[in-house]
């Protein structure tokens, strides 16, 4: 499985920053292709969450541990 961790920034405080785990089971068929040059299904997400603004994203591969991002 491939993990989407996008760097995501408040509009209204944009310095205000944190990294969350963008990946869900709707995301299983991503590749790592795909996410490395902005899996549409990223799109799909923040269009979901229009308080923030995309600044970065990763691609993990492999199981999630439990940890935060």
């Amino acid at each position: 499985m491939i993990w989407i961790v996008a760097v995501l920034c408040s509009l209204s405080s944009p310095t205000s920053c944190h990294e969350q785990v963008v990946t869900t089971s709707s995301f299983a068929d991503v590749s790592m292709q795909s996410c490395l040059i902005g899996a549409p299904q990223l799109a799909e997400w923040m269009t979901q969450h229009p308080a923030e603004r995309l600044a970065a994203w990763r691609c993990v591969i492999g199981k999630r541990d439990g940890r935060g991002a």
